[in-house]
């Protein structure tokens, strides 16, 4: 079989200006076979095919939500159960936390790879992937859109591109959509791109559903009249108003409350609301983006978010890849951003382009950007953290075991070495962690697992 190959040279030495080559593979010409669909054989929908296809945008759902491209009717299926995404010659099949598991030929998998053949049972459903035999060239992959950005989202990579044609057409159009990705993958820049693509006449706004108290949230999204609670000493629009003719992004929209996502919905489907304390109906015209890190629909089937708002919403849904999936965008954004900032990229070094190469930022793009900052900021000849590298990936620049050596040179005693090799541990990770979240210790506590006061506990050590 063929394979993958790549042809883009040296990319730490290569400018913005021609970082189009960052992203450009190329794949031998040859037989080599591919996966074209997934065969029901056995369960309710018996008989039933669904396509793949390897240039569709974001990954292949499976389940019984009907935002799933692969779309099953049996009730032991979960709703989003599992995904499939094109690696190569092979689709890599992931479990999404489904409630009765996913089995490649009887085993229990949560990542696989299927090259054909295999069975793969979900609940009560037995599928079969089919392949066909097919020689592939250059131009499979050249097909994709050659453009490395779409209005302020950056990409030059597979991964980006396939996104490009579908934002481009939901931006053409009026429907809600929603944007889904880990924190910090850029999800509010994607959102007022497709605003600023879109043309519409008013404003882009934005609500975080994070950073309001519960009480205030409606007031916050519909106005108030005058006297509607203690403190509306007079009348205030809501940012529906603000954002008529325009588009509303709701940030973080699974953290709404069951009460509010009813009128939601009622603003969306009639386009009128009515103010805190208000008696009148007020039109407006506003085009809804909502944004979310959590999964909406396991939100659905534990009853915390209404099916009949995250279906109105769901009319155009859009997954952004976390960074670590986006081959070559690393060291291309982290130009741009150095560029942004101060108009040179003499300061990111071949060093510090290997180390951001090999690191799997658990931050996504937001953690790319502050470490840039802070390396045009302070230089590269202070302290920088020692990260890890990506899953597979090689030691971060031959410092990753620095530390360590430093421990078992000093010969102490099992026990005592054993403390020091834990505590430095514990120091690095809540540093990581936290540099993830801004600093938030509340948040960055919930991520690691760990007790709020453990967690302070290590972080002060650290401080002493």
């Amino acid at each position: 079989m063929s394979s993958l190959r790549r042809i883009a040279g040296n990319e730490r030495d290569q400018p913005l200006g021609e970082a189009t080559t960052v992203a450009r593979q190329v794949v031998s010409e040859g037989t080599q076979f591919l996966l074209r669909r997934m065969r029901v054989v056995e369960g309710p929908d018996i008989g039933s095919v669904f396509p793949l296809d390897p240039n569709a945008p974001g990954r292949i759902l499976l389940g019984t939500s009907p935002a799933c491209s692969i779309r099953l009717t049996d009730p032991t299926v979960s709703r989003r159960h599992a995904a499939l995404e094109p690696v190569g010659q092979r689709y890599r099949l992931t479990d999404l936390g489904s409630t009765n598991g996913t089995f490649v030929d009887s085993i229990a998998v949560i990542d696989a790879y299927l090259r054909g053949g295999e069975v793969v049972r979900v609940g009560a459903t037995a599928l079969q992937p089919e392949v066909d035999e097919a020689v592939v060239n250059a131009e499979e992959v050249t097909s994709l859109p050659s453009a490395m950005r779409f209005g302020r989202v950056l990409g030059a990579s597979v991964t980006m591109r396939r996104l490009y044609p579908l934002c481009e057409r939901i931006a053409q159009s009026s429907v809600p959509v929603i944007i889904e990705g880990e924190t910090g993958t850029g999800k509010e820049v994607l959102a007022e791109s497709l605003h600023q693509m879109s043309g519409r006449k008013g404003a882009f706004v934005v609500f975080d559903c994070t950073s309001v108290s519960p009480n205030l949230m409606e007031a916050s999204l519909f106005g108030h009249e005058k006297g509607a609670f203690t403190g509306a000493v007079s009348s205030q629009i809501g940012l529906f108003e603000e954002a008529n003719e325009g588009t509303l992004l709701i940030d973080e929209i699974g953290d709404l409350d069951l009460p509010l996502q009813a009128k939601l919905l009622r603003v969306i489907d009639r386009g009128e609301l009515r103010r805190v304390g208000g008696r009148r109906s007020i039109q407006v015209e506003v085009r809804v983006i909502a944004a979310t890190r959590r999964d909406l629909d396991k939100a659905v089937a534990a009853e915390r978010f209404r099916d009949d708002l995250f279906h109105r919403l769901a009319v155009a849904r859009v997954e952004l890849p976390p960074l670590r999936e986006r081959q070559g965008d690393i060291l291309l954004l982290a130009r741009h951003f150095a560029k942004e900032m101060t108009g040179s990229t003499t300061m990111l070094t071949p060093e510090v382009l290997a180390r951001f190469s090999e690191y799997s930022w658990p931050g996504n793009v937001r953690e790319l950007r502050n470490a840039v900052a802070r390396i045009l900021a302070l230089g590269d000849t202070v302290e920088q953290p020692r990260w890890p590298a990506r899953p597979g990936g090689a030691p971060t620049g031959g410092q990753s075991g620095d530390w360590l050596d430093a421990i078992m040179a000093t010969h102490a005693a099992f026990p005592i070495a054993r403390r020091k090799v834990l505590d430095e541990f514990e120091a690095r990770y809540v540093e990581r962690i936290l540099a993830a979240h801004d600093g938030n210790v509340s948040q960055a506590a919930r991520a690691s697992g760990l007790a709020l006061r453990y967690f302070r506990l290590v972080k002060a050590r650290r401080q002493r």
